[in-house]
């Protein structure tokens, strides 16, 4: 928007900078930072830390005390204007005597969603909003998809050589990608609010699906660990179910249901479809559940059947420099395509090299 300033830019980025501290631990609630600036000086500021906590605007009152009369604040979210587990945002704006606010979105929420910057404007203070919002957007995707999807965001993560492999033709996959992007992937796992796997990889591989890497700073928090059993195969002796966090099962047939609940999984019945399960009220039970964001680790099963449910939002693919012939798996296990107008176009978004790999991020050209 043309009425922007370099130095609200300047400020809005700081917030942005801010709220991505809380990347890994703020989850189900958005990332937030507010910057308070008065006469060109920052004398507050903060982020949102963790649910239950103080949100970003009353982290940085706290900081910037009486400094903060006439102040501008700068948020990368609406201020809040309801009673949640915290009180209203705009109310301590207001009662700080904030004199300007600048907002980089509109929040989604049904609860605010405009509220908050209409209790700002009755008490005098001057809004503007739409500042950096694709970046804004971007840093809460899943937070926004819950709200306004009723889904998750649903990122799949895959490893592949060069020739599109994803384990030997006995299942043997350990290790096709390098050791960065094995740490990469700990990082998305600590930026999403579960892990998702199929049956047959906790039967094949007995996964852990724990953050792990001393780097990532997410204060203990583990996500959601999510295994789809239509027929409830996991064992009670499953590795998972014996570490920190939670395990939720999802199926179709509860008859083992209490064993897996006596070992600390709750398990989630929902309807069958194609011999597995539907993945759509899964993803449904994960936004009540207030998921915002799934990472799918799948074997080409699982995957194939996200693809086909049109569920996937993005795809990173760690390509690996070598070929593992043809006598493999492949990504997707999918109905045989009929003509080359049926393939799925996809938008590469992001290439990087990660240690030997190439990360490759790609979204469906819906």
């Amino acid at each position: 928007m043309s009425d922007f300033t370099a130095a609200d830019y300047e400020f809005m980025s700081r917030a942005l900078r801010l709220a991505r501290r809380g990347l890994y631990t703020a989850h189900p609630n958005p990332r937030v930072g507010c910057v308070l600036v008065n006469d060109g000086k920052v004398v507050g500021e903060g982020w949102h830390s963790r649910t239950g906590e103080a949100h970003a605007e009353i982290v940085a009152l706290n900081a910037a005390g009486d400094a903060a009369r006439g102040a501008t604040a700068y948020v990368t979210l609406e201020p809040c204007s309801h009673h949640g587990k915290t009180p209203p945002c705009a109310d301590a704006l207001i009662a700080a005597g904030i004199g300007h606010v600048v907002a980089a979105m509109v929040d989604p929420n049904d609860k605010v969603a405009g509220r908050g910057h209409s209790a700002l404007e009755g008490a005098g203070i001057s809004v503007r909003s739409g500042l950096l919002q694709d970046e804004a957007t971007l840093l809460n995707e899943g937070f926004l998809s819950r709200l306004q999807r009723g889904r998750p965001f649903v990122r799949l993560k895959m490893a592949s050589s060069l020739d599109g492999s994803t384990a030997m033709a006995n299942g043997e996959s350990q290790w096709i990608s390098g050791e960065a992007a094995r740490d990469d992937v700990q990082r998305l796992r600590a930026a999403s609010g579960a892990v998702m796997v199929g049956a047959g990889t906790v039967l094949a591989d007995d996964p852990s699906l724990t953050v792990r890497g001393d780097e990532i700073d997410n204060d203990g928090m583990q996500p959601l660990r999510v295994v789809l059993d239509s027929q409830l195969k996991m064992p009670v002796t499953a590795r998972m179910l014996s570490l920190p966090g939670r395990t939720a099962v999802f199926c179709s047939d509860d008859s083992a249901k209490n064993a897996l609940e006596s070992a600390g999984a709750s398990v989630h019945v929902v309807a069958g479809e194609n011999g597995g399960l539907d993945l759509a009220a899964v993803m449904s039970k994960l936004a009540d559940l207030e998921i915002n964001g799934v990472l799918v680790e799948a074997g080409p099963t699982l995957a194939g059947s996200m693809l086909q449910s049109d569920l996937i939002d993005e795809l990173v693919i760690y390509q690996a420099p070598h070929i593992m012939g043809s006598e493999t798996r492949g990504m997707f296990t999918t109905p045989a395509l009929q003509s080359i107008d049926q393939r799925l176009q996809l938008n590469i978004v992001d290439i990087r090299k990660i240690g030997v790999d190439l990360k490759i991020t790609a979204r469906p050209n819906r």
